[in-house]
């Protein structure tokens, strides 16, 4: 079988599963004991935040873990919409967002709260003209994907930051999951930073919340001590500590990955415009790493499952995303339902190699003949 879906899922790196083997086979004690067992899990614990904040130029105290990128984004849009609605109960974010982020602000748009869609531009980018229409003196959170988990748009994170700065009340939300360990990360604006390492490499099972120090969240876990006041339970130290080992690796050989990741991308492209059927919905501003296309006359669903059937394994959406759906971030884009209706997203990574690029479009072209007409 050959892996086109690490939008969905990486395959662990084998250091960063020998820190989680090493930490929770030496360090037994839960870090909140107060004894010398708990007292060295604790500094262990310690030392993994400070590796965390010291890459992100963050603070120590203004991480949070949770148990991945769906539970931080429920985390940070529910608790700063509880914590501020004295405020107002004003929420815009964009139709790109991944369904973590959609299901936070259904369950709220239920409690009384008016969400507010923004606008997208030909290339995926937030039309800043229409965020500018739609902020509020209530306005208390715009909640914006540093890069979307479907088409890959890298959005202008630094110059919306700059717009919500005119407004005091407002908080910033970014979701970082497909952009941290892949990109640099421009974040010294934003309020709540959402991201979770087994996109990089690292291990399922734990996420991660940077919530700079003036925000306060209202917690949606209770009971139980744990690092933080706004997310109780006991701190999973093998799974932190092998996230704080899969963010260095990640950062170190962040330029080499996506150099080598871009030029496979390139070479997609390339292949796939001889194809009249085919549209790339990926843009300009789309990282590397995912490219999305909508094939006309077929059905996404048919097409993905011959392709596994050959052993190319690739998906249609997000794998958060219902089955035989429309892709909502591609009808944001394009306003084609049809075109929303028969996409599918090949993911890539520096893993990728050119047998396997080969070994896809050989399958790729002999699916299009079957059931492009």
């Amino acid at each position: 079988m050959i892996y086109f879906d690490y939008a969905a899922n990486t395959p662990v790196c084998e250091e960063v599963l020998q820190t989680f083997c090493t930490v929770s086979r030496d360090y037994i004690a839960n870090p909140n004991s107060p004894h010398p067992l708990g007292l060295a899990a604790k500094e262990r614990l310690n030392q993994a935040t400070e590796q965390i904040a010291g890459i992100l130029h963050v603070k120590e105290d203004e991480i949070i873990y949770t148990s991945g990128a769906s539970e931080s984004n429920n985390l940070a849009i529910k608790g700063a919409a509880g914590q501020y609605k004295a405020y107002g109960k004003h929420i815009i974010t964009t139709w790109l967002e991944h369904s973590s982020v959609n299901g936070a602000m259904a369950a709220l748009q239920n409690q009384g709260y008016e969400i507010d869609y923004v606008d997208i531009d030909e290339n995926g980018l937030v039309d800043l003209e229409h965020l500018k229409e739609l902020l509020r003196d209530d306005t208390v959170l715009v909640s914006v994907c540093y890069v979307d988990s479907e088409i890959g748009i890298h959005q202008q994170i630094g110059r919306i930051a700059q717009i919500l700065a005119a407004f005091p009340h407002c908080l910033f939300h970014v979701d970082a999951t497909q952009a941290a360990g892949k990109i640099p990360l421009e974040i010294e604006n934003v309020d709540l930073i959402t991201f979770a390492p087994h996109k990089f490499y690292g291990l399922n099972g734990c996420g991660v919340l940077i919530k700079k120090e003036n925000v306060l969240l209202e917690p949606q876990i209770h009971g139980g001590i744990s690092t933080t006041p706004f997310r109780n339970g006991t701190p999973a130290l093998g799974l932190i500590a092998s996230a704080a080992q899969a963010l260095k690796l990640a950062a170190e050989g962040m330029e080499t990955r996506y150099e080598t990741v871009a030029g496979l991308n390139r070479q997609l492209r390339d292949a796939f415009k001889k194809y009249p059927n085919i549209r790339v919905n990926s843009t300009n501003q789309s990282v590397p790493f995912i490219l999305n296309i909508s094939i006309k006359g077929a059905r996404a669903e048919q097409f993905q499952a011959e392709l596994a059937r050959r052993g190319i394994c690739l998906s249609t959406k997000s794998a958060c995303c219902a089955p035989n759906t429309p892709s909502r971030a591609v009808y944001a884009l394009t306003k084609d339902r049809r075109a929303a209706l028969s996409t599918l997203r090949i993911s890539l990574s520096h893993r990728t190699t050119q047998e396997e690029i080969t070994a896809l479009l050989t399958a790729f072209d002999s699916c299009y003949h079957q059931f492009v007409k």
